[in-house]
């Protein structure tokens, strides 16, 4: 599975391994989910299969390219400069879903966005002479951060704003969004490569850990779980391999945030302002078995069933 795009190095992706996890969601320990609820016979585990690789996530009105090549001037200035020209403007109208969004308080998703990129700057980042990243390096409160991403030659464009809900939703949470977009099932693997590995060194400079709650939010202006289906053991055959017991548990903790995720969005009906949420006794027996059906065979166990489960709480099975 694609976890970087072939043109980042090994260095860049052996530092972001090394990051410190941190996973979003609310999670039960093994000890909590055993001592809850009714005692079940454990399934059989379920058996190994491979995941075949997702198709590409559809862009739909893209931006003609003559439309963007103004971000080429802001190559190296501050994101504060950009914001403050009304082509950009113009941008964030056509790519923002029209939606209410929960930071700290309802608002409109743009207002959400356009506070976020008016936070400390970062430099406009033109790689390639196409690929532009605006982002800023801190919100005004909750750890906020945002940016918005553009393939200027293919007229692609995502955005994405960050912060620590405290709420009682999963947390910390990183939600995609675009315009572009209309599906309601999506996984990284399905977007562009390289706004993949733009997000990751966005991601690690400004302080986000590589497993989080994740969600996009597409053209109708609802949010839905965004999943991982990245390797985390993933490695280039010309680079040593990472830690296994380190990447295995990120993979267990990303199934375990898309569970979280999952059944916090099936709950809320998809809201994009959804707030408050518990886990319930189905959830929590659940959990117990898995944890007794997966205490010998491992966290690949774990990772295969929570994977399964989440998949059947989104009608993906």
């Amino acid at each position: 599975m694609r976890l970087f795009p072939t043109s980042f190095h090994a260095s860049q992706i052996q530092s972001t391994l090394a990051f410190t996890v941190l996973a979003g969601g609310i999670l039960l320990s093994p000890a909590a989910a055993q001592n809850s609820g009714p005692a079940q016979q454990p399934p059989a585990a379920p058996a190994a299969q491979p995941a075949p690789f997702p198709p590409p996530a559809v862009f739909e009105n893209r931006i003609p390219a003559a439309q963007l090549a103004f971000l080429l001037d802001y190559a190296g200035r501050s994101t504060k400069e950009v914001t403050k020209d009304k082509r950009f403007h113009a941008l964030m109208k056509q790519i923002i879903p029209r939606t209410t969004y929960h930071y700290g308080r309802d608002m409109p998703l743009s207002e959400t966005s356009e506070t976020l990129l008016d936070g400390p700057p970062l430099p406009v980042e033109v790689r390639d002479g196409r690929y532009a990243m605006v982002a800023s390096h801190g919100g005004p409160y909750l750890q906020g951060r945002g940016f918005v991403w553009f393939d200027l030659k293919e007229g692609l464009a995502l955005g994405g704003v960050f912060f620590h809900p405290v709420n009682g939703e999963p947390t910390p949470t990183l939600a995609i969004f675009s315009r572009q977009l209309r599906q309601t099932t999506l996984s990284m693997l399905q977007l562009p490569a390289e706004f993949e590995g733009d997000l990751i060194q966005w991601a690690t400079r400004v302080g986000i850990p590589p497993v989080t709650t994740r969600y996009f939010i597409p053209e109708n202006g609802r949010k839905y779980v965004l999943l991982h289906d990245e390797d985390y053991c993933w490695h280039p055959d010309d680079a040593p391999p990472p830690d296994q017991d380190r990447c295995q548990q990120m993979n267990a903790d990303a199934a375990d945030t898309d569970l979280s995720a999952a059944w916090f969005m099936a709950q809320t009906h998809n809201a994009a302002n959804a707030t408050a949420w518990m886990l319930g006794p189905e959830m929590v027996n659940w959990i117990a078995v898995r944890n007794r059906t997966c205490a010998a065979a491992g966290l690949p166990c774990r990772i295969r069933m929570t994977r399964q489960r989440t998949r059947a709480i989104l009608g993906q099975n």
